[in-house]
């Protein structure tokens, strides 16, 4: 695709499965073209050969988001590519549930790096050259758990709050200087690879408790993600909270 295009362009972190990998798929059907960034390139492949045999354009980056040269890179080389950007979505994430008497004090660093720390890498740069566009559209995708804590959840909820209340300044200090948009995506529970990272095993009984309801799937995140990007300049939709209904 060329630089000349004036075609949008979303970059989706945590794009080789689950929300991320729906969202690309839902974007690049309606014309935006998508850079994917994740880990397992073999994944990114597969996902950008579907895209493309769709008529779709996109990109792949392999990236790891705790890494800022990574991050960095990956939207240097989007713009390379597309010549800017208009949409960045956080969506990569670890859900690493566990007790706090179980210290588990590695998961929780990984948690903070991940859920936290690869958020704002992304944000720091694509705010430049969003603020040089005059336009752009940052969406990070939490949880519910951002809104309410759960026991063996603390640290995990801790990265959801915490990423509610940097979207929220971004609203706040960005829309109305710099007409660029913030929204929290923040989904119930969702069928996705979450729960199968989770190595405490007295969470695991809880989590497999929860999978017997019916749940979200990654296409319902991807549709709430779109809603919000379709919306008239002039809107933005701060936070879109999603859960299944049997969820209490």
């Amino acid at each position: 695709m060329s630089q000349e295009s004036h075609r949008r362009v979303a970059i989706i972190t945590g794009a080789s499965s689950g929300i991320g990998a729906a969202t690309a798929r839902k974007l690049a059907a309606e014309g935006i073209a998508v850079s994917l960034a994740a880990r397992r390139r073999e994944r990114l492949e597969a996902l950008a050969k579907e895209i493309e045999e769709s008529g779709g354009e996109c990109l792949i980056v392999e990236t790891d988001v705790t890494v800022r040269a990574q991050v960095e890179a990956l939207v240097e080389e989007t713009v390379n590519t597309f010549g800017r950007v208009d949409i960045l979505i956080n969506n990569a994430g670890v859900m690493l549930l566990s007790y706090m008497r179980n210290a588990h004090v590695d998961e929780w660093e990984k948690m903070i790096d991940v859920n936290l720390k690869g958020p704002l890498f992304g944000i720091g740069a694509v705010m430049p050259i969003m603020r040089e566009q005059g336009s752009g559209h940052i969406i990070n995708v939490s949880s519910m758990a951002g809104r309410r804590v759960f026991p063996s959840g603390a640290v995990y909820c801790g990265t959801k709050f915490g990423l509610h209340a940097i979207t929220e300044g971004l609203r706040s200090e960005l829309g109305h200087k710099n007409n660029i948009r913030a929204t929290i995506i923040a989904p119930g529970v969702v069928a996705t690879e979450l729960t199968h990272h989770i190595t405490d095993e007295d969470v695991n009984k809880r989590v497999e408790a929860m999978q017997s309801m019916d749940s979200l799937t990654s296409e319902d995140i991807a549709n709430a993600i779109h809603y919000a990007i379709e919306q008239p300049a002039h809107v933005n939709v701060s936070e879109v909270l999603v859960l299944p209904t049997a969820q209490q």
